[in-house]
């Protein structure tokens, strides 16, 4: 799903940065832009779930709920970390030209790293309710697995594990609700624009932007994808991962449905009704998406092409943060490998291929060389060729 996000992601900029003339105005760059709506609900879904995992696992280490939640939360302040450096380092390259207030700019990677610091601290607060032991519970349902023969009951999570997801969607359906006034009636015109931008995107332009991404509503995601989580690594859904992944995309199915009814509904909840940035209506749907296409990807690695061998895709997901990160630079910034707002479709497709080629071979240098062993040979090496 991350190599998927990826790609969609490369689209999406290529056509965005290169299309010139013409060729911006054709319904070609409108299919482009769309599907450009689902990289960044991709990573933030995926990194609830990532959240969920390695927030299971060091429950089963039988550590406190307040260092399960300083783990989390550090790894979480690291992804802003990473966020602010690459605002600097696209700074630094376009320095004459970049406004200063670029620095402060509310991207992707910044607002995955507040939505998991965020996560910790609601995992921390459920973990402390939990009346008995997470390393107790987990071990009791591991057991319970054992002993039950019947799939529809070992398909279902432990208590635990749905007092977390409820937990979750609690938080998600709470960040689409308050989302619509945030941006209009209730917007925190007193905050710094700088923090302001965290909550509705305003930057230094005094009134919310499409284009980029405050906690209101992207944050929604990551929830999403943790409740996910928190039902697929159970113990008793992992042994029916097919079953739990189905029922899923059949509760997204359900949800996509319901979310263009509400639509089409001549009632709205709120007087400014903005379906494709603020609606829960519209969040809603690209949530029951992200679920459907769980399952079809999950489809694809059991009994697809990703079975036959090497698969692309796989291999960019596991390098997604550094592709991102380089990408940016040959798309939109003073590298850009062709000029931009200057070219055909034909020519922005073979520019995105040779993105794509590039990406890959980046990716599997990264993954397929051991740079710590090179590293320290080359130490060696040194050492040795030194006079004494």
């Amino acid at each position: 799903m991350r190599g998927l996000a990826c790609v969609l992601m490369f689209q999406t900029h290529c056509y965005d940065a290169w299309l010139g003339g013409d060729a911006r105005n054709t319904s070609f760059l409108k299919g482009s832009q769309l599907l450009g709506t689902l990289p960044a609900p991709l990573f933030l879904f995926l990194a609830g779930v990532s959240f969920a995992l390695v927030t299971g696992k060091l429950i089963r280490k039988n550590l406190s709920p307040a260092e399960i939640t300083r783990t989390m939360a550090r790894r979480g302040a690291e992804i802003f970390v990473f966020g602010l450096l690459l605002r600097l380092q696209e700074f630094v390259i376009a320095w004459g030209w970049a406004p200063w207030s670029d620095l402060l700019r509310v991207d992707v990677l910044n607002i995955i790293g507040l939505s998991m610091i965020l996560m910790a601290l609601l995992c921390g607060i459920v973990l402390h309710a939990w009346r008995r032991s997470p390393s107790q519970a987990c071990l009791e349902q591991s057991r319970r697995v054992q002993a039950e023969r019947s799939s529809a009951v070992a398909c279902v999570p432990g208590p635990f594990e749905l007092t977390m997801a409820a937990a979750a969607v609690t938080a998600a359906s709470l960040i689409a609700l308050l989302t619509p006034p945030l941006y209009t009636t209730w917007r925190p015109t007193w905050l710094p624009w700088p923090l302001e931008s965290y909550v509705d995107g305003c930057h230094n332009l005094g009134a919310p932007q499409s284009w980029l991404f405050p906690l209101f509503p992207w944050a929604a995601f990551a929830f999403a994808g943790l409740a996910a989580g928190f039902i697929l690594f159970s113990d008793r859904a992992r042994a029916h991962a097919t079953q739990t992944l189905a029922i899923l995309a059949c509760i997204g199915a359900i949800a996509i449905g319901a979310a263009y009814l509400f639509d089409h509904s001549s009632y709205h909840l709120y007087s400014t009704y903005d379906y494709w940035h603020t609606s829960p209506n519209f969040l809603m749907m690209r949530i029951g998406l992200l679920l459907v296409i769980a399952f079809l990807t999950y489809v694809w690695c059991q009994w697809g092409l990703a079975t036959l061998g090497f698969s692309p895709l796989i291999q960019l997901g596991q390098t997604s943060l550094l592709v991102y990160w380089v990408h940016i630079e040959f798309v939109y910034g003073r590298f850009s490998l062709l000029p931009k707002r200057a070219q055909t479709i034909f020519t922005a497709s073979r520019g995105f291929l040779e993105i794509f080629l590039f990406m890959l071979i980046l990716s599997l240098l990264r993954t397929r060389i051991d740079w710590k062993k090179k590293v320290t040979n080359w130490k060696n090496t040194i050492r040795r060729v030194q006079p004494a």
